[in-house]
């Protein structure tokens, strides 16, 4: 391994964040990051619509799927190039800068175009490829932790990135599958703290997926943002019963507002 990427993972080593800018945004900088918007981009007026209330509500980043890897080949698996055009179009509008993921190594070029923070999902943080392939860009990358992944092997994943020369890495907490059945994951919050020890990288946490459950997760957002996370990542869906992927954790707009309001004022303390 390359000695400059192996000091950025030394075990339980308490290193200085280096922030990473996407535009006039710092993730990294003191200030907690907030992204949030549909899962999935469904339509232009779709987007449009949830993009402006997450926007009202103080999102400094704006998400939504267009390539959507699902369990069951049955649901829906985004809409490709149709929804990167909408997402684009709405943060162009909004002027916020936008993240989505990526699920293919062919793929990186095309929806680099469309998107100012590429994003590595849980089920990708093992596809080696993939992660050199974004490490080739200049993008901003968020790696999501694999849901099954050791804090060890998440960070491997990130020198995978780094070593394309591409250190614009932000760690993702989604939660982890363990015995419990009653969320959709379990929320390590000592991830997030041992992330930051032992990297250079900023780290987010993404309560929707680690829940499952739209009213855990205000306080699992809380609990990371008091835990040093650097920001967080948010669905919020208007319509959830109408939603074509995961409506059933997201936030309302006004929830979401709610929200955001709580982790100002936590930042403020």
């Amino acid at each position: 391994m390359n000695p400059d990427i192996q000091s950025q993972t030394s075990p339980m080593k308490q290193n200085r964040t280096i922030p990473v800018y996407v535009g006039h945004t710092i993730i990294g900088g003191g200030r907690p990051v907030i992204m949030a918007g549909p899962c999935a981009v469904e339509s232009k007026e779709q987007m449009l619509r949830i993009g402006r209330a997450v926007a009202d509500a103080g999102a400094d980043v704006l998400r939504g799927g267009a390539y959507k890897p699902r369990t069951s080949i049955s649901s829906f698996q985004g809409l490709g190039l149709e929804g990167l055009e909408y997402l684009r179009d709405t943060g162009g509008i909004l002027g916020l800068p936008v993240i989505t993921e990526v699920i293919s190594p062919v793929d990186v070029e095309l929806v680099g175009r469309f998107t100012d923070i590429l994003q590595i999902g849980s089920r990708n943080m093992h596809n080696y490829p993939l992660l050199l392939e974004v490490g080739r860009t200049t993008k901003p990358v968020l790696l999501k932790r694999g849901y099954a992944a050791t804090v060890e092997e998440w960070l491997a994943a990130a020198d995978y990135i780094a070593a394309g020369g591409n250190n614009q890495i932000i760690l993702c907490e989604r939660g982890i599958r363990t015995f419990t059945s009653q969320t959709r994951n379990t929320f390590d919050i000592s991830a997030i703290c041992l992330a930051k020890m032992q990297s250079t990288f900023p780290v987010i946490a993404d309560p929707s997926h680690a829940a499952g459950i739209p009213e855990l997760v205000p306080h699992l957002a809380r609990a990371a943002i008091a835990a040093g996370a650097d920001g967080l990542l948010i669905e919020v869906h208007d319509r959830p019963e109408e939603a074509l992927c995961d409506g059933q954790q997201a936030l309302s707009p006004q929830v979401f507002r709610e929200l955001v309001r709580t982790v100002r004022k936590m930042t403020e303390v």
